[in-house]
């Protein structure tokens, strides 16, 4: 029997076997030769199979789990969302492909958008039919994002909006952009600044891809030129725009942190399994290294579920962002010292990369992307500690 709407209602293990049970009929075929493919650095594998995927989770009811059921979603625990990610990777079904309309842009428009915005944009993204990406960091407002300086001017029933966003995920396949940007003349810093839904597809919006060391272009530069939303397009009141941001970064490191987290185990349990079968697991050093990583990883789920334990988490989520970037880094160091000398090759011509060399190349960028540890250790000393700021 199929799980009730609102599956708070069932037992863990009723909602795990079902999980499972769905995976295991479901990813077949064109979805199961993308298995273990599509995270980071491997974006671009089958984007369009992973298309199709979604819209086949969306219409089984496995997008906005933990969303209330008024909202579309199925109101899961966080025991539950924890158990889909975990049957999820187990199962290792293809990367998914909006992230930031579902874990992000979701549970924000619930806690601060108009009941106009909620029946507009979530369907969409419950069916898997509309991708967001996520318009924050400027070349000069990256960590430091109170330096935005992209503008928009109210005209009439329209938002006018002039600038340019870099970094921007999955922008080049995204419908919709939630962009920060600064509605009120001479304002600086964290005032002034609104939180606004934009449509990608007009023609003041011209995306350009980085291609990364990975070989692939997720990156991307969005320039905004007299671009255009509707008036009604602001979650949040006008110049109130930081607060928003800032609650939406805050479901970033919740939930969808932890589910991140089950990704790590199994890279970490491919690479001991790497270790056994090619001999180094007899190294003292990699062997200790290994067992480093592993009590890393069970500190990392253990604070993680802690911070979760009182509702969606304030700036004590810095504290996740700098321990996981950083442990996500010193794995793909790891992994490339297991592979040994070999894992310097490239494992075809001109440039066809193993998933170890993409996830080595990849992690270099974890300790900047999303708050750089410089950042997160200012927050965690100042709004966490109570420590002075530092001065200028």
């Amino acid at each position: 029997m199929p799980l009730p709407t609102d599956v708070s209602t069932v037992s863990d293990e009723e909602f795990r076997a079902e999980a499972k049970a769905w995976l295991a009929a479901n990813l077949v075929g064109e979805y199961a030769s993308l298995k273990g493919r599509g995270g980071p650095g491997d974006e671009e594998v089958g984007f369009e199979i992973r298309e199709r995927w979604e819209r086949v989770l969306g219409e089984a009811g496995w997008i906005g789990l933990g969303w209330p059921t008024e909202f579309g979603g199925r109101n899961a625990t966080v025991a539950q969302q924890i158990i889909w990610a975990e049957e999820y990777a187990r199962a290792q079904a293809p990367g998914r492909v909006n992230h930031m309309g579902e874990n992000l842009l979701g549970p924000t428009l619930i806690a601060h958008g108009t009941a106009a915005q909620c029946d507009r944009f979530l369907p969409p993204i419950l069916r898997g039919e509309e991708r967001w990406c996520q318009g924050y960091s400027e070349p000069n407002a990256g960590s430091d994002l109170a330096n935005v300086q992209t503008r928009a001017v109210l005209d009439g029933d329209r938002w006018v909006i002039n600038g340019q966003k870099v970094w921007t995920s999955l922008a080049h396949v995204s419908h919709w952009c939630f962009v920060v940007a600064r509605t009120e003349p001479g304002s600086s810093r964290h005032s002034g600044l609104s939180f606004l839904l934009v449509p990608m597809d007009q023609p003041g919006i011209e995306t350009r891809a980085i291609v990364q060391i990975t070989g692939g272009g997720e990156f991307n530069e969005v320039f905004f030129t007299d671009a255009e939303t509707d008036a009604d397009m602001i979650v949040g009141e006008i110049g109130k725009g930081w607060g928003v941001a800032m609650d939406l970064l805050a479901f970033e490191r919740g939930i969808s942190t932890l589910a991140q987290q089950v990704g790590f185990e199994r890279e970490l349990d491919g690479l001991i399994a790497e270790a056994k079968g090619n001999g180094r697991a007899a190294d003292p050093v990699l062997r200790q290294r290994l067992v480093d990583m592993w009590i890393g990883l069970q500190l990392m789920k253990w604070n993680g579920l802690r911070s979760m334990g009182s509702g969606v988490p304030g700036p004590e989520a810095s504290i996740s962002k700098l321990f996981w970037g950083t442990w996500h880094r010193d794995l793909g160091e790891l992994a490339m010292d297991i592979g040994g000398m070999e894992s310097q090759i490239a494992e075809g011509f001109p440039y066809e990369l193993t998933l170890d060399q993409k996830m080595f190349l990849f992690t270099r960028s974890e300790t900047i992307y999303g708050g750089s540890n410089e950042i997160q250790r200012n927050v965690i000393a100042e709004r966490v500690l109570g420590l002075p700021r530092e001065k200028v």
